[in-house]
């Protein structure tokens, strides 16, 4: 494939580790690394190579079909769909709260304002709103693309200086207990947006059926994949790259992550205004804000791009030119009940973020089942499915899935 090629189809894998590097890198990695040192990094690479499969089919059903995966869920069967917006029910209000929580403490502590959680979370809900209904989001998504190479880049320069200077810290280290309650919760937590839920599949899906539109040509399905997998294995080596930072700066020192979302951002730009100096300060504090900025503006309008098809096949009912209407009200509803979770949780990001990545943990193992069965259907062409070994991997990835989801639940009941 030609540079010129490959440029020309970069879009959908960069726009799922655009959703991807979020509270899953930022929060969740180097709080592991923080609490735990190294001991999670075989979790963090085993989650992202077992949950590959169940991501990957969304650009391989679009390239063989030239459908999203809201209508392979419709072809699959009415119950199929409803299953799936039932999931989608269960987790969009948690999860557009935590990605804006989380935005909302590394808006505080960049302006340095003296508001709570729950107003900066309306005012960049309120922003967020206005750059999507004006569609200015083009201009953000493009400067974001270069907001996370900076990110990238700043995070390798600080974990390089950190390993040049680290030292083992001198209070007594946490060491990860399988029979400790609060750890595993904390493990399921983790797992659970690595890399990233399982929904983003269908959002990719639609990313890929919109890049198909526009290109002059048709891609191989490898050049498809290859793109896709560029973005995918790029946000777990960074994810690795976090855990790694918190590891060796925070992990020994006695010094615990907060989980108050302002001073929790203060102590993630420390990690590396202490390894590579002061003045990448204002640098990193505006790349960690535009990278979970551009996050929360994706989920914002992920929500509503999934769920309004998704009633037009549940009601056949055509949308009938009303659809920027039903994509707008979704939005203000996905949005109200999210600053009503903001309003319960109080300042306590942490546990915002714990429901929320539990609930896509619990939520992975259907939706990882789904995508396996719309991978093999026989609406997909059968040169197109899936080979053995990729068949494989897929099972075990669900047999990983479905285990620990029952472990899980097991020590919610016996509790």
């Amino acid at each position: 494939m030609s540079t010129r090629r490959f440029l020309s189809l970069l879009g959908p894998g960069m726009l799922y580790a655009g959703a991807a590097i979020g509270v899953s890198h930022l929060v969740q990695s180097t709080r592991a690394g923080a609490d735990f040192g190294f001991e999670l990094m075989w979790i963090l690479l085993l989650a992202n190579i077992l949950k590959y499969p169940f991501f990957e089919v969304a650009g391989r059903y679009v390239h063989a079909t030239g459908f999203n995966l809201i209508d392979a869920y419709r072809f699959a069967g009415k119950w199929v769909l409803v299953l799936f917006v039932l999931l989608t029910l269960l987790t969009m209000f948690p999860i557009q709260a935590a990605v804006t929580m989380v935005t909302a403490g590394l808006a505080i502590n960049l302006t340095g304002m003296p508001l709570n959680p729950l107003q900066m979370s309306m005012i960049l809900m309120a922003a967020t709103i206005l750059i999507l209904i004006s569609g200015k989001y083009r201009t953000l998504d493009g400067l974001v693309k270069v907001i996370i190479l900076v990110l990238t880049l700043s995070t390798v320069t600080a974990l390089i200086a950190a390993s040049l200077n680290h030292s083992d810290g001198i209070a007594e280290t946490t060491v990860f207990d399988y029979g400790n309650r609060t750890h595993i919760y904390f493990l399921i937590a983790f797992i659970g947006w690595m890399p990233a839920p399982i929904d983003v599949a269908v959002w990719s899906s639609l990313w890929n059926q919109a890049k198909m539109q526009q290109l002059s040509f048709k891609p191989s399905l490898k050049e498809v994949l290859t793109e896709f997998r560029i973005g995918y294995f790029g946000t777990m080596i960074i994810a690795a790259f976090f855990l790694a930072l918190g590891a060796l700066v925070l992990h020994g020192t006695g010094e615990s992550l907060s989980a108050n979302g302002a001073v929790f951002a203060g102590q993630l730009i420390s990690l590396y205004t202490g390894s590579i100096g002061q003045w990448a300060y204002p640098v990193i504090s505006i790349a960690a804000f535009t990278t979970m900025f551009s996050t929360t503006i994706t989920v914002t309008d992920a929500y509503p791009r999934v769920l309004s098809p998704a009633a037009v096949h549940l009601f056949n009912k055509p949308a009938n030119g009303n659809g920027r209407v039903q994509y707008i009200l979704i939005m203000l509803v996905v949005s109200a009940g999210a600053m009503f979770l903001i309003y319960r949780a109080g300042n306590s990001m942490r546990f915002m973020v714990d429901l929320a990545t539990s609930l896509s943990f619990v939520t992975a193992p259907v939706l990882a089942i789904l995508n396996y069965r719309i991978a093999n259907s026989t609406h997909m062409p059968a040169e197109a499915r899936p080979g053995l070994f990729l068949k494989i991997w897929a099972w075990v990835g669900i047999v990983f899935l479905v285990s620990f989801t029952a472990y899980y639940l097991w020590w919610l009941i016996t509790g």
